[in-house]
């Protein structure tokens, strides 16, 4: 077990001797609780009780939503796959920062650096419908952290939520105190939660422990002339995480963020400006939580620095305009080690790699009358990445013959010698909104984004006796012309919103793996042309006591170039809820079910195979005890089905499952108590 950093652990306990005093004088909370909706806001009332479900990552709250799936790869480390499309087209701005992940093989993606302490209001966006962070390639999930609320003349607010899991053991700590009121407060906030391994539906055991510790300060004051100031600090380790979708785990994680934003009215909008500093420490090997004969380890961290400066102005009471500029570095490392005493340098998997990115926008928004508006945006970005350390050598087996850098694997395997890459970026929307009808609306966005590819794709760099995994400097920019198309109404007790989306893409970087006369596989990266179209749709009811959603949808990937599908694309998926509420009580019914997805491509490394369907019930409900406590429960998987989402990541390590099968019958429990 490698010794822990204490900060985390110290704020967390420090805030739960702090926030356990002021139980008995906590308010009495007459809000109904809100059914979360992944693209609307809402209260961070509503934000706590989804944290007391004991979910090991709020991201999971967005397996409601059909549009979305979830890619496992053991008990943490969900990654997000929206409209068809993951990982790298899918960025995650936490409370307006863009955080990166330290792990080559995404062991900790951006999505696992939400916290559970405070759960954030999660958005989802598939389209550019605003370019201040940046245009969207496939999606974006925006998490807010609320501020916290004061009653009347108090001067503290807060929550605890104590819970646990019968299956794999889990258990949770989480909680904030609050000390101010509403124009100046400073809030601690920390929480601590761990699991064992899990079973599946079939008993089997799924390498899935984890144990995550997290602390967080954070504050704001507000001028009466309307100057504001925020501040963020927090710490989050991850210890002892096992995944059984790779021959590796993750014995330690550290993140620490840092958030710094001020601003003030000025003419008929504002002002604000940004900056912030993200700080990921990652090391994975194959001998701390398992038996291997051969030792390796991966040392790898990844540093962000980002600004961004923003004006809005309101013209007329009718016309909004902002502009605003950003600028970000990035700086990624990772080495591999084996040998005795782990000091052979292996392979350099991220050889000192740096981007440097600087973006300016330009967007406006104009109500021509109250049933129309329009929009229109235009963004440029210039990236500039290099691989600083590209010319040093490594030796895959330790006193071996065979010397390799990171430019000979790139030189080899693409011919490439130039390996720094400058891109300029130019990306754009138009939309427009018109309600038509007192209960029907339209709306159509038409988007051009413009993607730099990722760290990996251009310039991982890792050479074994398996094979190589190699990025390529040359690829060309991804660039995604996308149109979406929606008729969302309302009428009595009834909502809809069918929907239809088109993702035309250019130079789409394709992964894709090649077997070697040795038996051995290489990983490579291209660029083709692609497609991806969709349909979805909603169909809600409501009285104010019951409540029925259906929501479907449906993604086809095509790969242009060679005429077939393209990899990790989600089957036909759709979700019926049931709902009942009655005094602040809650009960849910829901039943997910997927098609079997036989469109798959094997030859990418990302499809294993083609995946049958799968139907998954649950329930959940939340209750108040009295006026301070409540209680929120959920029995997963009720049936205790065997299931896997198709995107998972397959399973190396256990034969005869080809991907990361999903908890079987799981009970969760949490009381919380809020002031």
């Amino acid at each position: 077990m490698l010794k822990k950093h204490h900060l985390a652990r110290c704020i967390s306990l420090a805030m739960a001797g702090t926030v356990a005093a002021p139980l008995a004088l906590a308010q009495t909370d007459s809000a109904s609780p809100v059914l979360i909706r992944v693209t609307e806001g809402q209260s961070s009332e509503a934000a706590r009780l989804s944290a007391a479900a004991v979910q090991s990552e709020p991201v999971q709250r967005l397996s409601g939503s059909p549009s979305v799936s979830l890619s496992r790869m053991g008990g943490r480390g969900l990654d997000p796959v929206i409209h068809g499309q993951s990982e790298e087209r899918v960025e995650v701005l936490i409370d307006g920062m863009r955080v990166e992940g330290a792990c080559p093989s995404r062991m900790d993606p951006p999505a696992s650096r939400l916290s559970t302490s405070l759960a954030p209001v999660l958005e989802v966006r598939t389209s550019n419908r605003t370019l201040r962070w940046g245009p969207i390639a496939g999606g974006q999930v925006v998490a807010t952290t609320a501020a916290p609320e004061f009653e009347d003349d108090h001067l503290t607010s807060g929550h605890l939520t104590i819970g646990a899991s019968d299956n794999g053991d889990g258990r949770l700590v989480n909680g904030s105190v609050a000390a101010g009121r509403k124009d100046a407060f400073i809030r601690l906030a920390g929480g601590y939660d761990e699991a064992d391994d899990y079973e599946d539906g079939d008993g089997n055991d799924v390498r899935s422990a984890y144990e995550n510790t997290e602390g967080r300060v954070d504050g704001a004051w507000t001028s009466e002339q309307g100057f504001f100031v925020k501040g963020m600090a927090s710490r989050q380790e991850e210890r002892d995480v096992k995944f059984p979708g790779r021959g590796m785990d993750a014995p330690k994680t550290d993140t620490d963020l840092y958030r710094l934003e001020v601003g003030a009215p000025v003419a008929n909008g504002a002002w604000s400006l940004m900056t912030w500093q993200a700080d990921v420490d990652h090391v994975m090997d194959n001998f701390s939580l398992r038996d291997s004969p051969m030792k390796m380890q991966t040392n790898s961290e990844t540093r962000t620095r980002g600004a961004r400066l923003v004006l809005d102005q309101t013209i007329n009471y009718t016309r909004d305009i902002a502009i605003g500029i950003d600028v970000e570095s990035n700086e990624w490392d990772a080495t591999m080690y084996n040998g005795m005493g782990l000091t052979n340098e292996a392979s350099l998997m991220w050889p000192g790699v740096e981007r440097d990115r600087v973006g300016v926008f330009l967007e406006g928004f104009h109500q021509i009358r109250m049933n129309a508006r329009l929009g229109a945006g235009i963004r440029y970005d210039r990236v500039e990445m290099d691989a600083t350390r590209a010319d040093q050598t490594f030796r895959p087996m330790p006193g071996g013959m065979m010397v390799f850098s990171p430019a000979t694997l790139y030189a080899s395997a693409y011919g490439v010698t130039d390996i720094k890459a400058n891109d300029d970026n130019v990306s754009g929307f138009l939309t427009g909104e018109w309600r038509f009808s007192p209960a029907q609306s339209l709306e159509l966005t038409a988007s051009h984004s413009v993607r730099s590819p990722s760290v990996n794709e251009r310039y991982v760099a890792q050479k074994t006796m398996k094979g190589s995994w190699v990025g390529n400097p040359e690829l060309e920019t991804e660039k995604h012309y996308k149109l979406e198309l929606s008729l969302p109404g309302r009428q009595g007790q009834w909502s809809w919103r069918p929907a239809m989306w088109v993702d035309q893409v250019d130079d789409y970087v394709y992964r894709f793996e090649t077997r070697t006369p040795n038996n051995t596989t290489d990983t490579r990266y291209r660029n083709i042309d692609a497609r991806l179209l969709g349909v979805e749709g909603e169909l809600g009811w409501s009285n104010g006591t019951w409540s029925s959603s259906s929501k479907l949808a449906s993604v086809r990937g095509e790969n242009r170039d060679e005429n077939q599908s393209l990899p990790r694309i989600p089957p036909i998926q759709f979700i019926q809820t049931v709902g009942w509420q009655y005094q602040g009580h809650t009960l849910e019914a829901e039943w997910q079910l997927a098609r079997r997805q036989d469109r798959v491509d094997t030859g990418s490394g990302l499809d294993p195979s083609t995946s049958p369907g799968y139907g998954v019930f649950n329930l959940s409900g939340t209750h108040p005890l009295m006026t301070n406590l409540s209680l929120t429960w959920a029995l997963d998987n009720v049936f205790d089905k065997s299931w896997a989402y198709h995107v998972s990541k397959d399973n190396l390590a256990d034969s005869g499952v080809f991907r990361v099968n999903e908890p079987g019958r799981t009970l969760r429990a949490a009381l919380t108590a809020r002031w």
